[in-house]
């Protein structure tokens, strides 16, 4: 995603408000008041969401790369808004999204301070729960998340999946520019790439889906397996699913196949002469 800075004000409160949502678990209502405050001192600075919860005001942060002052940086806001809130409770999260793992300090403990706030590392969070809701803001969401010891794309693919089914053609455009962007911080560009370019091959309605079908052979649906590794580009861990076979078979009748292939190129010609 590159540096913060880049991202629209307007995507950065769409994020602050999702991870509010699905992650912090503090639903931001339709009637919820959203501050748009500027504090200004020698800069200006914006915070990517603040509102209002009842008689609480929630100060949400995302960041995307390690800020050695982050701490002194949260500790401003948080003057700045008990200045203008002091009756209120004030609740301060910063959700991190980088790629390099979170070093930053969450408080400041020296002379008469005792400040603290809460640092989200998106990465520390499952991803199974959000991909099995049926919002779809959670499950382009997910991305972030830790996929513990699943195949990348296996996971990819079942988001964007979801993501289809759950939206018409216009929702799901939007869903992927999200997606895609989240993407890019962790390195996921190709992998989101190619499961939109798998979306677009229908397996059941190939011909050598067909085939194996219909005829019910298992080398024959080794044989297509094999088809659609190699012509669309389809990861092993989906046609296996598709073609309810098993991977370490289809691996082992590749080994074989490969090597049949290879002795039948190293025979010598046939020699029909008398």
């Amino acid at each position: 995603m590159g540096k913060k800075d880049v991202i629209s004000k307007e995507i950065l409160k769409n994020i602050a408000r999702d991870i509010s949502k699905h992650i912090l678990h503090i639903d931001i209502k339709e009637d919820m008041e959203i501050i748009n405050q500027e504090f200004t001192r020698v800069e200006s600075r914006e915070s990517d969401l603040l509102f209002q919860n009842g008689d609480e005001i929630v100060h949400i942060e995302i960041q995307n790369d390690n800020h050695p002052q982050m701490n002194l940086r949260m500790h401003r806001y948080y003057s700045d808004i008990l200045f203008l809130y002091e009756e209120y409770k004030i609740s301060q999260y910063m959700v991190y999204i980088g790629r390099a793992k979170c070093n930053m300090k969450s408080e400041i403990k020296r002379d008469r301070i005792d400040y603290s706030y809460d640092i989200i590392d998106m990465r520390d969070i499952a991803c199974e729960e959000l991909i099995q809701s049926n919002d779809p803001s959670a499950i382009a969401l997910s991305i972030l998340c830790d996929f513990k010891e699943q195949d990348k794309q296996t996971v990819i693919n079942t988001i964007l999946r979801k993501l289809r089914e759950l939206n018409d053609d216009n929702a799901f455009e939007k869903y992927l520019e999200i997606v895609t962007l989240y993407s890019t911080n962790r390195g996921l560009e190709e992998n989101v790439k190619k499961g939109v370019e798998m979306l677009t091959v229908d397996i059941e309605k190939t011909p050598f889906y067909q085939i194996g079908v219909e005829k019910g052979k298992v080398e024959e649906r080794f044989d297509n397996a094999i088809l659609m590794i190699e012509k669309f580009k389809l990861s092993i861990d989906d046609i296996v699913k598709e073609l309810n076979i098993k991977k370490e078979e289809l691996l082992e009748y590749m080994k074989q196949t490969k090597s049949n292939s290879k002795r039948s190129r190293g025979r010598p010609p046939i020699d029909n002469k008398s």
